[in-house]
Order: C-alpha cells, then sequence, then structure tokens
C-alpha cells in the first residue's frame, strides 16, 4: 500500500523547488566556464540538445520512481523491484550523506565571502580567503572558521527540513529562486555596462562549428548529468512529493530550462566583468574564491553587487543542500520508521562529524568532491536510469509518465529511457573516469 505523503502545494512551487534545487554551486561557475572553452554558443547548442535528450528524460524517470513508490531512495528501488535494491539505496544513501558534509563546507565559504563584501561597506573589509582550506597541511583559524559555518549551516538546513514539504521546503524555494534570477539579471546589467565587457560576452558566446568535436559533446554530456541535479538521490526524493496531477514531462522541460538558463545568466553576470578589467576566465573554485573578489573591489559600489553576487549563490547553494539533507531524513523515516524530529537531528550530527576530514585541506576535499560529488552522482544516475528502463513495471511507468491516456510518443518514449538513456549516462561516467580518475584525456 502507498503510504500518505506530503506533497508540493502548486505547480509554481514545484517548479521553483525542482529549479532550486538544480541550481547550485557548480552551476555557476562550471556551467558558463566550459561555454566558453568549449565553442560558446555552439556548445550551448550541443548543450541544450543532449539535456533535451538526456537531461529531460531521465528527469522523468527519476520522478516517476519517487511518485509511484512514495519513498526516497532507501526504499524506492527496492519497491519497484530492483535486484540488490535495499543493497543500492543504501550506497546511495551513504554517497548522499558524505556529499552533504563537503557540499556544505562550500556553501560556508559562501556566506563567509558574502559576510565580506557586505562588510566592506562598513569599513571593516577583511580577508575572505582565509575560510578555504590550504593546498596542503592544516590551518587550525581555516578549519575553525569551517567547522562554525558549517555547523550554523546545517542546523539552517535542519530549521527548514523539520517544518516539512510544504511549510519548509516549499516556502523557501519559492522565495530563493525567484530571487536568484532577479539577482542575477541586476549584476548583468552592472557587467555589460562596463568599459571592454565585450570581450567578455564575445568569449562567452562567440559561434565556432569547428568546436564541435567528440571531446566538447562528451563534456557537454557530463555536465547536463551533473547540472540538473540526476543522480537517484535528490530527484527521486522530490519526485515521491509530487501530486499526482503534475505533468512530469512537462515539468521535467521546464526544470532543464530552468537550469540552463541559470547557468548562462551566471556566465552573462560573470565574465563580461572580468574581462573588462583585463582578469584570466579561472574555471572551478578559483573563479568563485580569487577573480570575482578582485572583480567587486575594483568596480564602483563593488561591495553592494559582491554582496549581491554572493548572497544569490548563497540561496541557490542552500536549496541543493536542503535538498540532499532531505535526501536522508525521508529515507530513515520512511524505511527504518524514525520521526522526523529523529532524523533530522541524527543526520545533522553525523554530517558535522563527516564535515571534518575535507575541511582540512584541497587535497582532502578535491578527491572527496570528485568521489561523492561528480562519481556518486553519476553513478545513481545510471542505478536510475537502469531501474526505469528494465526493473520498473512498463503499466506503472506509463501511468506516473502519462497518466490513463499514454500516446505513441509515450511508449516510444519508454523504449528512449531503455536503450539510448542508459548508454549516455554510461558515456558520462566513462568520461568522469578517463577525465577526473584516470587523467587519460584532457577535463575541463
Amino acid at each position: 500500500m502507498v503510504k500518505p505523503r506530503e506533497t508540493f502545494g502548486s505547480k509554481f512551487a514545484v517548479l521553483a523547488t525542482m529549479v532550486g534545487l538544480a541550481v547550485g554551486l557548480g552551476n555557476v561557475w562550471r556551467f558558463p566556464y566550459m561555454v566558453g572553452q568549449f565553442g560558446g554558443a555552439t556548445f550551448i547548442l550541443l548543450y541544450l540538445g543532449i539535456a533535451g535528450l538526456v537531461a529531460v528524460p531521465a528527469l522523468m524517470g527519476e520522478w516517476a520512481i519517487g511518485r509511484h513508490t512514495r519513498l526516497g531512495s532507501l526504499g524506492a528501488f527496492e519497491a519497484v523491484g530492483m535486484p540488490g535494491g535495499r543493497g543500492l539505496g543504501w550506497i546511495l544513501v551513504a554517497i548522499s550523506w558524505a556529499a552533504v558534509s563537503y557540499y556544505t563546507n562550500a556553501i560556508g565559504w559562501v556566506a563567509f565571502h558574502g559576510l565580506a563584501q557586505a562588510a566592506t561597506s562598513m569599513g571593516a573589509a577583511f580577508d575572505a580567503s582565509v575560510i578555504l582550506p590550504p593546498e596542503t597541511g592544516f590551518s587550525p583559524h581555516s578549519t575553525a572558521l569551517q567547522f562554525g559555518f558549517t555547523a550554523a549551516i546545517l542546523a539552517l538546513q535542519a530549521t527548514v527540513i523539520l517544518k516539512g514539504v510544504r511549510q519548509g521546503i516549499e516556502r523557501i524555494s519559492t522565495i530563493v529562486t525567484p530571487v536568484l534570477f532577479f539577482t542575477l539579471l541586476i549584476l548583468i546589467v552592472r557587467a555589460v555596462t562596463l568599459e571592454g565587457a565585450g570581450a567578455g560576452i564575445a568569449w562567452l558566446l562567440d559561434f565556432d562549428l569547428q568546436a564541435v568535436t567528440p571531446t566538447a559533446a562528451v563534456a557537454a554530456l557530463g555536465q547536463v548529468v551533473f547540472s540538473v541535479g540526476l543522480g537517484g538521490t535528490l530527484m527521486v526524493v522530490y519526485g515521491s512529493y509530487l501530486s499526482s496531477d503534475v505533468d512530469v514531462r512537462s515539468t521535467a522541460a521546464l526544470t532543464v530550462i530552468g537550469d540552463t538558463g541559470a547557468g548562462l545568466l551566471a556566465g552573462l553576470a560573470i565574465f563580461p566583468a572580468v574581462f573588462a578589467l583585463g582578469l584570466e576566465p579561472a574555471g572551478g573554485p578559483g573563479l568563485l574564491f580569487a577573480t570575482l573578489p578582485q572583480v567587486f573591489t575594483r568596480i564602483p559600489l563593488g561591495w553592494l553587487f559582491g554582496s549581491l553576487f554572493f548572497g544569490g549563490l548563497f540561496g541557490a547553494a542552500l536549496l541543493s543542500g536542503i535538498a540532499a539533507y532531505e535526501v536522508l531524513v525521508a529515507s530513515f523515516s520512511d524505511v527504518l520508521g524514525w520521526s522526523r524530529k529523529r532524523a533530522v537531528w541524527v543526520v545533522y550530527g553525523v554530517s558535522l562529524v563527516l564535515a571534518i576530514p575535507p575541511m582540512i585541506n584541497l587535497g582532502i576535499f578535491v578527491p572527496w568532491d570528485l568521489t561523492f560529488g561528480s562519481g556518486g552522482q553519476t553513478f545513481g544516475a545510471l542505478v536510475s536510469v537502469v531501474t526505469v528502463g528494465w526493473v520498473m513495471d512498463r503499466g506503472a511507468l506509463l501511468h506516473q509518465l502519462a497518466g490513463d491516456s499514454p500516446s505513441r510518443w509515450d511508449q516510444l518514449l519508454i523504449h528512449w529511457l531503455r536503450w539510448f538513456v542508459p548508454i549516455a549516462v554510461s558515456v558520462a561516467a566513462a568520461w568522469w573516469l578517463l577525465t577526473d580518475v584516470l587523467g587519460i584525456v584532457g577535463g575541463t
């Protein structure tokens, strides 16, 4: 029997929550930089095509699992009949727990940089980089700062989750997501009006057909899986909170469009200013925590725009962190029968302990990210698409996708989910292994 379950209250709330979940730290620094590196507008078109062919159906599949079972990752795969489903669920929960820990550390970095920007307006500027872990070795000051901010942000996430789906997750998502997009638009206006900003726009949106290479295509595929939030955890749990009248097909398409739009807006807010000031368009965390603070110190009212940027980024990261936290809480409540309150505080305590190792230095943080972030997410996405295409009852899947009146296109979608999408995610997994783990192929 399907257990009664709280659901999102409106279609707008669903879209704001799903887009807010998908847009996170990586979407702001990784996607815009990849656009510039792999052919500008050409890469965007390539990315959109792959997102439509892979991310949208895969997202529908993860929501279908969640809504059909009304369970989180720990119980959903077992409930649909996946062999070893309970064990796979525990693996995904372990990956999520490790991801919550290091990702919350990074949210703390963003919060600290936002405070540094705000402090500038009061003449109390301080070096925000002191919170960042050193490349090697150990910094007691950095670790203490990270621990304090991580504890506070985990407590904020716990407060939201204790309020439940509608009063907690939905309410904060419907506030933060629109504010994020509005903030990006303000920053774009400031960035593109700087003298010399055109070079950054050209770098980001240059159209170069010769850039369409197998390397660019596979890089786009990997970014699609990473950016949208696939992985058999976040979207499965949030799918379990979808009411029966939500059209997963159109909602999945709009979610991917919103996620991609946020990445493009972030690029237009960042790179025109970077080029206008003659700085290098660095990728990765260096863009957020080294290059952009230089930008804000060198433009009029930079503290204001810096505060807006890091404030918006903090909101986006927080929504993703809340979703990862909810994966654990829902799983323990669903399968182990824990109360929501007990699950929230157990997750809090263990997450805070797990967050300590990646605080020490980047030599620990980066492999932690590659293993439990990129690698774990790709593994979970593969588990999900195989479950949807090869294990889940076809009639149940069709009902989740199309209700009581599936069309011929819905029948074709089932075959697409069974054959093409698992192959595509497997290619993304192989790319992650070759680039991030083995270093055989040049990554991004």
